[in-house]
């Protein structure tokens, strides 16, 4: 005969069964257990919760024709008229994609690696003094704003005044308007974000090179394996399931080509190749008010997002590495 326990609970006495009362009682164990370290997760689910899941409420403006005076649940639906608007009315659009997905390749292509090969080259590095302080100065530009590095940068890259275009004339090379050439902008893009964050990045790589076990460049030493078949053959190949998780973050990212950088650093002058899909939505939504379309454009690029998150996922499992889920 199946055993019943009576509890009492807010809204009266509650019969549990034998089963189930074992699951209660094992979870609260676990509460009692571990309630001072879910009490620390309250302000973050209430973040994610204020900032992550509250507004997707204003979703809904992407499908509406969005009166202030009404509200957003007031407002009238209009279907997809901003999506068709979006991709057959807008003059600037199909041009904002193509510098979005062109920029976002750039750094896939040039920025992605970059972390991984200072992590392996720091890891070679046996003067430990020298070591750290390499690191230290490879982490401080991340601490900067692009505020303060945009005001840094048009310093060091200006034509006039600017030391890197002092150095180029050392060797004849007439000024560079680096910030302000169109065939310059996208390069310039790459390489600073390069210096800001390459020291950052490359600390999650450090760490997983860190758990390799050391058994394994002992066998290879013995069996004569040179530094660089060591980094092939063994570092490589045991922090690829690192590498998998963050190419896949990357691409899932890849409609977000730099809001901050590019804001900070663009003018007039680069519009054509360097507006890309958040500042237009900036000055679409905040500056010219069209609150209804400019969501319509937000919710295309999450939605291009999801899906290539979701097919990347699938790729890195089909070739035999862990994906996010």
């Amino acid at each position: 005969m199946m055993q019943v326990q009576t509890v009492e609970t807010a809204n009266g006495t509650k019969r549990i069964p034998g089963a189930q009362r074992s699951r209660f009682k094992e979870l609260m164990r676990q509460y009692r257990a571990h309630k001072y370290l879910l009490l620390m997760l309250i302000p973050g689910l209430a973040y994610y919760a204020l900032f992550h899941y509250g507004p997707i409420y204003g979703v809904q403006l992407a499908f509406k024709n969005y009166r202030i005076v009404d509200g957003i649940w007031g407002s009238p639906w209009v279907g997809l008229k901003h999506f068709i608007y979006m991709f057959n009315g807008s003059p600037d659009f199909m041009n904002i994609l193509a510098n979005t997905i062109i920029i976002s390749t750039y750094r896939l292509i040039f920025e992605f690696p970059m972390p991984i090969l200072l992590a392996l080259i720091l890891n070679e590095i046996r003067f430990v003094r020298f070591k750290k302080i390499s690191q230290t100065i490879l982490y401080l530009p991340h601490f900067l704003s692009w505020v303060i590095m945009a005001g840094v940068l048009t310093t060091m890259l200006s034509p006039s005044i600017g030391i890197v275009n002092y150095v180029l004339g050392w060797f004849g090379v007439d000024p560079i308007y680096f910030l302000g050439d169109k065939a310059w902008f996208r390069p310039t893009l790459i390489a600073t974000n390069i210096w800001k964050e390459v020291g950052w990045d490359s600390i999650l790589y450090m760490a997983a090179i860190v758990t390799v076990d050391t058994e394994q460049y002992e066998a290879a030493i013995i069996d004569g394996a040179k530094r660089w078949q060591q980094i092939v053959y063994i570092t490589i190949p045991s922090i690829m399931h690192v590498i998998a998780i963050m190419f896949l973050l990357t691409v899932g990212q890849i409609m977000d080509a730099g809001f901050d950088q590019i804001f900070n650093l663009y003018n007039p002058r680069v519009y054509e190749v360097s507006d890309i899909i958040d500042t237009y939505v900036y000055r679409i939504g905040l500056v010219s008010m069209r609150y209804d379309f400019a969501t319509a454009v937000g919710l295309f690029k999450n939605v291009v997002g999801l899906i290539l998150i979701l097919a990347t996922n699938y790729a890195v499992k089909k070739m035999g590495q862990e994906g996010l889920y």
